[in-house]
């Protein structure tokens, strides 16, 4: 038996429960791996609350990180004992899970299980929207928003990394440090009486940036796309304030010809070579040293609840990992 995590219907992180279930078995082209870590993101709570539609019950959560414990049928580039990771493989809370081998990633031996666990999805992320849904170029300046979260800290380091600069908001004093710390040119907190695009225009010298990096969604859409330049780029990622709403496409026009995408990582590591070269970076970046995953929070698997409520009520920094 396989110790789980389900969402056991639509709902807030009280409808998840820890047990047991049955061990899944891999099918051709697939491997069953031991658990170590995994990674907790807004994807899960999406499917947890039903903001996107799932089956019920199910088990949560798609990245991690162990090792091979059994190959399925065809598998030959794979072994039992391999060290990996994934971005993508639903049911990942829990001490063993299937995952298709064209997910895998291998996970160098100096790596923790925990930064293992906390690079897959974030950083692939966070790569793909620094050289692809809007290529940084050496001097453009970037607005990333929620700059102390897990994707938020590790954007900053790829942007600075390009030759980029960086402007970051964030909630707190203690956030705002950690912006800094990952490279952030400007820091200012948002909230409640705060005007992003002003304070945007006086750090910008009225010129606007050249992208918005927006991952928290309806409450900062409006102010993001303010911020923004003739011309340039407004991505947006996520939703962590709430999905936003319908609007006038022509507000695009009105911005000054604004370039909107709605990316997920989906479409950006549809082969393993393509996987395959975007993890190199980040693999690199770590090998190197200018790239540092911060694991914020780690929680055991049987408080997986506790963690979506620390996620959604923004306590976190970094990234939250759960130890199985």
């Amino acid at each position: 038996m396989t110790q789980a995590v389900r969402a056991m219907q639509a709902g807030g992180p009280e409808v998840l429960e820890f047990g047991e279930i049955e061990t899944p078995k891999p099918g051709p082209g697939e491997v069953l791996v031991n658990v170590e870590a995994t990674g907790v993101n807004f994807i899960d709570t999406y499917r947890r609350s039903g903001v996107y539609p799932m089956d019920y019950p199910h088990v949560v959560g798609v990245e991690g990180t162990g090792r091979i414990a059994e190959v399925g049928e065809g598998v030959e580039s794979w072994q039992v004992g391999d060290r990996v990771a994934w971005h993508e493989a639903p049911g990942s809370y829990a001490t063993q899970v299937v995952v298709n081998t064209d997910n895998l990633l291998r996970v160098p031996e100096g790596i923790s299980a925990e930064v293992a666990a906390a690079m897959p999805l974030q950083g692939l992320t966070a790569q793909y929207l620094a050289t692809s849904s809007h290529e940084i170029k050496p001097g453009q300046t970037a607005l990333v928003h929620a700059g102390a979260g897990g994707v938020g800290l590790l954007l900053t380091q790829i942007i600075k990394h390009l030759g980029g600069n960086v402007i970051s908001t964030v909630s707190t004093d203690e956030k705002a440090e950690l912006a800094r710390k990952a490279g952030a040119d400007d820091v200012f907190l948002y909230g409640e009486g705060v005007d992003i695009t002003a304070n945007v225009e006086e750090l910008t010298d009225g010129e606007g940036v050249d992208v918005a990096y927006d991952g928290v969604g309806k409450d900062t859409f409006d102010a993001s796309l303010a911020s923004i330049k003739p011309l340039g780029s407004m991505v947006l990622f996520g939703g962590a304030s709430g999905q936003v709403p319908p609007f006038d496409i022509q507000r695009l026009n009105s911005s000054g010809g604004i370039f909107l995408s709605r990316p997920s990582l989906a479409w950006f590591v549809r082969s393993s070579e393509e996987l395959a070269k975007r993890s190199a970076m980040l693999f690199n970046g770590i090998e190197l040293g200018w790239l540092n995953f911060r694991v914020g929070a780690t929680f055991a698997l049987a408080d997986a609840a506790e963690a979506h409520r620390a996620l959604e009520g923004r306590e976190t920094t970094g990234k939250v990992v759960l130890t199985a």
